[in-house]
């Protein structure tokens, strides 16, 4: 059954909605291809994905097509991008595992802090540090697949590291009434 709403048609399944479905759709290829050790052909799917991120959400704003899926879907789709090319380049020595582990402990206390605070009808926008903080990660998963020189990927690898604490702590700080408790 169709919906007679014009207005919800038009913002089911759009473009920035099919966008972060591809970027979902890419996360296998790109295990697969890292897995195999093929880095540049992961490192082009790897960058085309990263790109519908930037695309989807600009899209979404530009013609205001922002949908309860796609406020749900697009920042999980870009943890699991992110989050299993790191994991993969660990597996392989190219990248370090305690700049995954920060960044994997970051996501969950983040993502289970927005949801107490949604809970609580707080909302906090991305900051520059989480827009910083994604970039760097791009960054660094294109370097260590382009095996980039060491020191290189080192220095990247850093900066996401410095980046994904701050944006952390940016949401703890911003977000810190959410820990009192309620008072009936």
């Amino acid at each position: 059954m169709s919906n007679p709403n014009p207005a919800m048609r038009s913002k089911g399944m759009n473009l920035p909605n099919k966008l972060t479905i591809l970027r979902i759709l890419l996360i296998p290829v790109c295990i697969v291809l890292i897995a195999l050790k093929w880095h540049f052909p992961a490192a082009v799917v790897f960058a085309v994905a990263s790109i519908t991120d930037f695309l989807d959400g600009y899209l979404a704003r530009r013609d205001n097509l922002v949908t309860n899926f796609g406020k749900f879907a697009d920042p999980v789709a870009d943890k699991l991008l992110v989050l299993t090319a790191m994991v993969m380049l660990t597996s392989q020595g190219l990248l370090p595992a305690w700049a995954v582990c920060i960044l994997i402990i970051r996501e969950l206390s983040v993502d289970g802090l927005r949801m107490v605070a949604a809970g609580k009808k707080n909302v906090v926008a991305a900051s520059i540090w989480g827009k910083l903080k994604t970039t760097l990660q791009i960054i660094c998963v294109l370097s260590a697949l382009l095996h980039m020189p060491g020191w290189l990927t080192m220095v990247m690898t850093v900066l996401m590291t410095i980046a994904t604490v701050f944006s952390g702590a940016d949401y703890f700080i911003k977000l810190k009434d959410v820990f009192k408790e309620d008072v009936e």
